[in-house]
């Protein structure tokens, strides 16, 4: 297992960016398809994009002694699209976004109850300053937050296993084999209901079905990649980029003009990454100078 800080934070902001595509897709795709569709879709793109790699590896690359943590990821992993994917067809872009990239806020609760791992104060810190952020961008009020923004939240908690779990499974499995089973399981989980709701729908349609399924192969891929070199408390907090993406796409496409508290946001949840860097650089240099 590499431990490299720095490249695992540039991947994860790589899997943020290619997330944010996925769900900009998706939001535009609610619009002709039933969430189920979407959902199995985006799944069997990736299946089929990372087959053929596994069939060059043989039997080998599907052996694994890790059955219940690669299902506890799969059904988590699709919980948490379910949830987000729902939360989307009602909510804003932005909004349904900061609430899933609350995640990081949920792992350290999760590795302590999970594993019994106490994660050091330091580590709270970023943290905090990313929730601050979230919540100066949403300024919630009474009656403004619905059961659709509770959703995206039960997506956050959802990713953070997936997060966690995802960190346990590359000690001992390859990335591509911690990947193809997570959409094996997916497929299987989503693939009755989206066969229940498929409709006809214009072809366009379908390219960016596939479009947005090749984002979220490429989110997967990243995302699994970035916990091979770092820890999920130390990367994890990188993941609310992916609001600064969302944010984006939302003026670009549906015109949402972001006001002057999601720049102070925004600002607040890079303080939050930046913290994690110099952290990480000041235990890098002590850890050299005892070992010297």
């Amino acid at each position: 297992m590499e431990n490299n800080v720095i490249k695992g934070i540039v991947i994860m902001l790589m899997t943020a960016l290619f997330a944010s595509l996925a769900a900009a897709g998706s939001r535009y795709l609610s619009s002709y398809l039933a969430i189920h569709v979407i959902v199995c879709g985006q799944y069997i793109t990736g299946l089929i994009l990372i087959s053929p790699i596994m069939f060059k590896r043989g039997s080998k690359g599907l052996v694994t002694e890790r059955w219940r943590l690669h299902l506890l990821r799969g059904v988590s992993g699709v919980a948490a699209l379910y949830a987000f994917y729902f939360s989307l067809s009602h909510i804003q872009l932005v909004e349904a976004t900061l609430l899933r990239n609350a995640s990081p806020l949920c792992v350290p609760v999760i590795i302590q109850v999970w594993l019994g791992i106490k994660i050091p104060h330091r580590r709270w810190r970023p943290l905090i300053f990313g929730f601050i952020g979230v919540m100066v961008i949403l300024r919630p009020i009474p009656g403004s937050i619905s059961f659709w923004h509770f959703s995206a939240f039960i997506s956050a908690i959802l990713v953070g296993m997936t997060m966690v779990a995802t960190r346990l499974l590359v000690y001992t499995e390859s990335n591509t084999t911690v990947v193809f089973y997570y959409y094996l399981i997916a497929v299987l989980a989503s693939l009755l209901p989206a066969l229940k709701s498929l409709g006809p729908a214009p072809i366009h349609v379908w390219a960016m079905l596939f479009g947005s399924g090749l984002c979220l192969h490429l989110a997967m891929s990243c995302y699994t990649m970035a916990f091979r070199y770092a820890k999920p408390s130390v990367i994890s907090p990188i993941s609310f980029f992916g609001v600064v993406f969302a944010g984006g796409w939302g003026w670009l496409f549906w015109g949402q003009i972001p006001v002057i508290w999601t720049y102070i946001g925004i600002t607040l949840v890079a303080a939050g990454a930046v913290m994690v860097i110099r952290q990480e650089g000041v235990e890098a240099e002590l850890t050299s100078v005892t070992a010297g």
